[in-house]
Formats: structure tokens, sequence, C-alpha cells
């Protein structure tokens, strides 16, 4: 049976992230101390330095470009639906005609 999935609180991985960036130690050092993946720690390093305040927002929170992203996203996938509807609905009427 394959490993559960553990999920870190966002002070937890605030601070370990912290002890990389301003304390200045190796990720593997910090990795290994505090038990968790090298890569994953280096992930949580990117996210803090791409967002900084807004990083690790909690569990199923998005902050508010990931919001808005999810809303355009799905709103141009229905627009593309109608389009296609809109294009096959014209073929039908122009064949019609003759």
């Amino acid at each position: 049976m394959g490993k559960s999935r553990r999920k870190h609180s966002r002070e937890f991985k605030l601070e370990a992230v912290k002890q990389v960036v301003e304390h200045g130690r190796p990720v593997s050092e910090v990795a290994d101390s505090l038990g968790v993946n090298r890569n994953m720690l280096s992930a949580w390093k990117r996210v803090f330095e791409a967002e900084a305040a807004l990083a690790f927002p909690g569990q199923g929170k998005q902050n508010e470009f990931e919001e808005e992203n999810r809303r355009l996203r799905r709103e141009l996938a229905i627009a593309r639906q109608e389009r296609e509807i809109l294009k096959k609905a014209a073929a039908y009427f122009a064949n019609d005609k003759s």
C-alpha cells in the first residue's frame, strides 16, 4: 500500500522556507531535519518567492488571481463551445439554401 499524503500547515511551510531563505541553510539540510522531501521544500521555496505574503493560502482556498484565472478559463470553455455550435449551425443553414 502507498504512503498517505501528509498535510503541512501554512506556518510549517513558511518556517521551513524561512530557514532556507533568511538563514541561508541548504535546502537538503532543512528538508532532512524536518523530514520532508527536498523537491517539496524547493517547490515551497519557489511558491514563497513568487507570492510572498499570499503563499500557501490553505486547503481549498485560492488566492484572488487563481480564482479569477479559474473563472476566466471556465468562461473561455463555454465561449468555445458556443462558437462551435454557431459554426455548425451556419454550415447547416448555408447548405439548406441550395
